[in-house]
């Protein structure tokens, strides 16, 4: 007896395109396009009628944008909805909304394009329906933190703290980055993110943090109150000079199917890292950087996974926790504090 086939419903205001995707993604043996809406008003009423369970929802649209679409229905219908846009940064706000994931569509037209996009939705479409959906509200924890503002100059100058997340990373890692004080240990992290979006995802995720976030470059030496975030599209270690610790940026192979992959990260920081270190692991699909948290632990340092319940996918700190990488598992909204009370200990 064959699975049930996943239903989605691709909603575009382009017939050509929506016609290209219902064709590739009918291809896949999991996956049945059952219906097309040109506007989020057909997508309402075929949604009531089909009742879908993975939605594709392009950001830009006649009538009624993706983003408001998406805040009006979720209330309603919580489906999984994985957005399809163009270099834009309102898929951030469509994420902070509820959208699961999203994929960015390609820029050329080549055949490699295009199959590297359609791979890439379809990865996100199965992943959509293994997903919590539901929002994962973004809230400063000041109140929280109150009474651990302030961190000993001396600790922030010897710790560094390395995070890895994908699927649902970018609201996770947003909660923990705008609770933070601005005088706090350097942090790096790995989120899975195409090119472009990421030095996107830095930029508003600095707006709103007393720390200085930044995409990384290559041969950036890490600093206290800095945040860096791997750059899309590349692999990112962290390695030693006479000048301190620096950013190592590289076109490599794919890791786990990932480029930057988290594994990579945080096995550089064992082989080059003498300092206190504190690694993270947060929402993900996969097994990226369970492994690499498992060295990070049996190297001395100390280590956090993200929990079942506050994780959208809880795929990578699954793995991790059975492993025995993870040594205290919290809620989201707990980290920053158990951040706080680590770097004290």
């Amino acid at each position: 007896m064959s699975p049930r086939k996943i239903k989605v419903i691709v909603v575009d205001d382009s017939k050509l395109f929506s016609k290209f995707l219902s064709e590739k993604l009918n291809e896949d043996n999991y996956i049945e396009v059952v219906g097309i809406a040109k506007d989020p008003y057909e997508a309402r009423d075929k949604i009531l009628s089909l009742k879908p369970d993975v939605l594709t929802l392009d950001v830009e649209m006649p009538k009624m944008d993706g983003i408001e679409f998406l805040k009006k229905l979720l209330p309603q219908y919580p489906i999984p909805v994985i957005m399809v846009s163009s270099v834009n940064e309102k898929v951030f706000e469509a994420l902070e909304a509820g959208a699961v994931d999203f994929v960015d569509k390609p820029s050329g037209k080549t055949p490699e394009d295009l199959r590297k996009f359609v791979k890439k939705l379809i990865e996100s479409i199965k992943i959509g329906v293994v997903s919590k959906q539901r929002r994962i509200p973004i809230r400063n924890n000041e109140s929280m933190s109150r009474e651990n503002k302030n961190v000993d100059r001396e600790i922030i100058k010897s710790r560094m703290i390395v995070i890895g997340a994908s699927t649902g990373g970018t609201n996770a890692l947003k909660e923990i980055i705008t609770s933070l004080p601005k005088d706090f240990p350097p942090i790096v992290i790995v989120q899975h993110m195409p090119p472009v979006f990421t030095n996107l995802y830095a930029k508003r995720l600095n707006k709103d943090s007393k720390l200085n976030v930044v995409e990384a470059e290559n041969g950036q030496i890490i600093e206290p109150n800095n945040v860096y975030i791997a750059p899309g599209g590349f692999q990112m270690e962290i390695k030693k000079s006479r000048k301190g610790y620096y950013l190592s940026i590289n076109d490599g192979e794919n890791v786990n199917g990932h480029k930057p992959s988290v594994d990579v990260m945080f096995n550089s920081v064992c082989e080059n890292v003498k300092e206190d270190v504190i690694g993270v692991i947060l929402t993900g699909m996969g097994k990226d950087g369970a492994y690499g948290l498992l060295n990070l632990r049996n190297n001395g340092a100390k280590t956090i996974g993200q929990d079942k319940k506050t994780s959208i996918v809880y795929g990578m700190p699954k793995v991790a926790y059975e492993i025995g990488a993870v040594e205290i598992q919290k809620p989201l909204s707990e980290i920053p504090n158990t951040l706080f009370k680590l770097l004290k200990e």
